[in-house]
């Protein structure tokens, strides 16, 4: 094991410790460690109005689906790109501070350390014909689209229904994987 992923590992525990969860979880989840990127390029604007950034070969594949889909006369907004380790633990304390519980959270969101997200790969994806994040998304010209082409851009659904890291499941929720390109 490197010395950045035990660094990573041992955060991680010290993190799930402050919140009452057994780091067990990471093995009985199989969830894996994400290390952060190191370099980040400019993928656009998300729904939010703010910057969203992403390894940069994972930009340059977003931004070709994104133009790809558009010509097809469907339109992928980008909901949120790279998140950071910090910015993973503010996300899930500011949903403790609001009463859901680290158990509920974590069917949501993935234990800071263990996010694609930190890897500058995953995007989540919306439309204008859903709500951001939410499964009715699935319903969407834009979900079509995306099961139908994402692969030859090396972008994968990460998280099925059924899948074996028990998240809900997240239609809007898109990873590159240049190495299972079609």
């Amino acid at each position: 094991m490197s010395n950045a992923r035990a660094i990573t590992r041992a955060r991680i525990r010290e993190t799930l410790a402050q919140w009452g969860v057994h780091h067990d979880i990471l093995e009985s989840r199989r969830l894996p460690i994400h290390a952060e990127a190191r370099s980040l390029h400019f993928a656009g604007l998300g729904t939010d109005g703010r910057d969203k950034f992403l390894a940069p070969r994972a930009a340059n594949a977003w931004a070709a689906m994104r133009d790809a889909a558009l010509a097809d006369g469907v339109e992928l907004l980008l909901v949120s790109a790279f998140r950071s380790f910090d910015f993973q633990v503010q996300l899930i304390q500011a949903k403790l501070a609001k009463g859901r519980t680290i158990d509920e959270i974590l069917t949501v969101n993935a234990a800071p350390g263990c996010s694609e997200h930190h890897s500058g790969r995953a995007v989540d994806i919306g439309s204008h014909d859903s709500s951001p994040l939410e499964q009715d998304f699935e319903q969407t010209p834009a979900f079509t689209w995306l099961c139908t082409h994402a692969a030859r851009f090396g972008f994968w659904l990460s998280y099925p229904r059924g899948n074996a890291e028990g998240f809900l499941y997240e239609p809007w929720h898109w990873c590159w994987h240049p190495a299972r390109r079609l």
